[in-house]
């Protein structure tokens, strides 16, 4: 079996746009006929400049190879350029890639991609979702409190125990900072309101985006402490998880991390500095679904569970979930609500999701088929915003 050409699609994620402002989804086709389906998770760069490097990373490295060869795959892409060590674009497209080689072996062996790495352990995944704002509301809705509380109650009469939000507000190019007074009055108020309107019906799971110092960071965490979060989220930056170490022995709240880390490499120092027991890898960047398993057996090692993120689309997410599906570590899957909208046309069998739980699917491979005709209808034309901006200018 030979790798013969990919196929490459730039998807616009129209309003309200939730998961992203664009997605990168590629195909690849065997000599032989069968096609394979990835997503790439990659925004430092525009998404016309991450599809020239799919097609480039293909035509070195993947053009006239075995789908079967992901180690070898995987290795010679990751040290392409005499690189190796991990850059996080790069690391997008080989994630993008190798998921798609896994999609054309499942199909080939006619077995979910989960069968192949160890099989089924979870018969169903517990899912939660962000807290997005209602039809008709606009961002504002990120930093009203009493809109949080109601919008989370709404989602837990559908079904979720679990709920995620950032309510510390925006992140900037110039964090880390320190929280203001202000601020952390406003955080507080927030989870305690959502906290208020939940019981204890549901997890919180605080999702900030590295905007605090260490010292920031623990004063916060020491607020939100009364309210018993599951997890207290990217508390700082990702670079130096020996400060995130800190802060995760200065507060009762487990420290979730991840999602922009990539290959084993990364998580291992955060695992091995104690900075993180959740880890929230995302497929589309990691470095694939091996490059993840790898990862989710080292959080084993560490007592240390898995939650994949997604903050893309439905590739990606049909991923995580066969990742998720045989890790005895799986903790908590990401949703984009229930998976409806645009996340639901683009693929011919959207994912399954009953009551607060996503159903690992039993078609082999991922388990899903992107629908191209819906792709091409909402074909990317912006060359404006990348698929997250952070604000330019330091924040008080």
């Amino acid at each position: 079996m030979k790798l013969d050409s990919v196929k490459v699609f730039l998807v616009s994620n129209p309003p309200p746009s939730f998961g992203g402002r664009y997605f990168v989804f590629l195909k690849l086709k065997t000599a032989c006929g069968i096609e394979g389906v990835g997503e790439v998770y990659a925004a430092t760069f525009g998404p016309r400049v991450v599809g020239r490097m799919i097609e480039d990373l293909f035509a070195r490295r993947f053009a006239g190879r075995d789908p079967f060869q992901i180690e070898s795959l995987w290795r010679e892409s990751y040290g392409s350029g005499f690189s190796l060590r991990p850059d996080i674009s790069l690391m997008g497209v080989i994630s993008g890639l190798e998921m798609a080689c896994w999609d054309i072996i499942g199909k080939a062996v006619e077995q979910p991609i989960y069968n192949l790495m160890g099989g089924k352990v979870n018969e169903r995944l517990r899912s939660y979702t962000y807290l997005y704002p209602a039809a008709g509301e606009g961002d504002e809705f990120y930093h009203d409190a009493e809109r949080s509380a109601a919008r989370a109650a709404e989602y837990v009469a559908q079904g979720f125990t679990g709920l995620k939000f950032d309510p510390t507000g925006g992140f900037s190019a110039y964090d880390p900072r320190q929280p203001t007074q202000e601020a952390l009055e406003r955080t507080v108020r927030l989870v305690r309101l959502v906290r208020e309107a939940v019981g204890r019906s549901a997890d919180l799971l605080v999702g900030t985006h590295g905007q605090f110092t260490t010292s920031g960071a623990i004063r916060l965490a020491k607020q939100l402490e009364p309210y018993d979060p599951l997890w207290f989220e990217e508390p700082v930056p990702p670079e130096m998880p020996e400060q995130m170490a800190l802060v995760a022995r200065g507060t009762s709240i487990p420290i979730a991390t991840g999602e922009r880390l990539t290959t084993k490499y990364e998580f291992a120092r955060v695992l091995a500095s104690g900075a993180a027991n959740i880890i929230q890898m995302n497929l589309g960047r990691v470095g694939g679904l091996l490059e993840a398993k790898k990862v989710a057996a080292l959080a084993e090692v560490h007592y240390a569970q898995i939650a994949p993120h997604l903050y893309c689309g439905p590739v990606v997410g049909a991923a995580n979930i066969q990742i998720a599906a045989c890790s005895p570590n799986f903790l908590i899957l990401e949703s984009i609500q229930q998976w409806g909208g645009i996340h639901a046309k683009l693929l011919h069998n959207p994912i399954r999701w009953e009551q607060g739980y996503v159903i690992p699917p039993t078609a082999p491979g991922l388990g899903v088929e992107l629908n191209e005709d819906v792709a091409r209808a909402h074909a990317y034309v912006d060359d404006s915003p990348l698929h997250l901006e952070m604000i330019d200018r330091p924040l008080g």
